[in-house]
C-alpha cells in the first residue's frame, strides 16, 4: 500500500513563482486553490511535505532567517484554511554545487523517506519543473506535473519521466488523488 503522503514543490505549485526568486514573506503569494488543496489532503489523512530548491540562500539573495519567515507565512496561511504542512525539506545550494540534495538529484527525497521512515514507491511528487519530476521519479514516486508556475513550459519541452500525470494545478491533482483513493477503498 502506498503511504498517505504527498510531496510538493513550493514555488510554482503552492505559491506563485518569480524569475527573481521569492526573497521575502511579502513576495510569497499562494496560487488560488493551492492552500485549500493542502487542507483537503490533510482532511483525508495525508501527510503533506514540501521539497524545494532554495538556491537564493546559497546565492546570498536572502538568509536562513528570511527563508524561515517565508515558510512560517506559508504554514500560517495553510493552517488558516484547515491545512497543515507536516515538514519542509530544502536545498540551499547553488546549481553548481556538488550536493546530492538539489533536485533533479533524489537526495532530498531520500532524506524525506529516511526522516519519515517510509517507502516513497508510488507516493505523489507534485512539481512544475522537469527537475521536480526527475527527482521524484528517481526516488520511486509517482511524478505529477501541474501547469502552474513553469508547468506549461515543462510540458511543452517534453521528455517527462515515464508515467507522469498532468493536471492544471494542485487543486486538480488533489481531486485526482482523492478520487483514486476512493476507488481503491471500494
Amino acid at each position: 500500500m502506498v503511504a498517505k503522503l504527498v510531496i510538493l514543490d513550493r514555488d510554482g505549485v503552492i505559491n506563485h513563482d518569480s524569475a527573481q526568486f521569492i526573497k521575502s514573506p511579502e513576495e510569497w503569494k499562494p496560487i488560488p486553490g493551492s492552500l485549500e488543496a493542502i487542507a483537503r489532503l490533510k482532511q483525508h489523512g495525508y501527510r503533506v511535505v514540501v521539497a524545494t530548491n532554495q538556491s537564493g540562500v546559497g546565492r546570498g539573495l536572502f538568509d536562513m532567517d528570511t527563508l524561515n519567515r517565508i515558510h512560517r507565512k506559508m504554514h500560517k496561511a495553510a493552517c488558516e484554511l484547515g491545512g497543515r504542512i507536516d515538514a519542509i525539506f530544502y536545498c540551499p545550494h547553488t546549481a553548481d554545487s556538488k550536493c546530492d540534495c538539489r533536485k533533479p538529484k533524489p537526495g532530498m527525497f531520500r532524506r524525506i523517506a529516511d526522516t519519515l521512515n517510509t517507502d516513497l514507491k508510488g507516493v505523489a511528487a507534485i512539481g512544475d519543473s522537469l527537475r521536480d519530476l526527475q527527482a521524484g521519479a528517481a526516488a520511486g514516486c509517482q511524478p505529477i506535473l501541474v501547469l502552474t508556475g513553469k508547468g506549461e513550459k515543462t510540458r511543452d519541452d517534453g521528455d517527462l519521466p515515464a508515467g507522469t500525470l498532468i493536471f492544471a494545478n494542485l487543486a486538480a491533482a488533489t481531486d485526482h488523488l482523492l478520487a483514486q483513493e476512493s476507488k481503491e477503498k471500494k
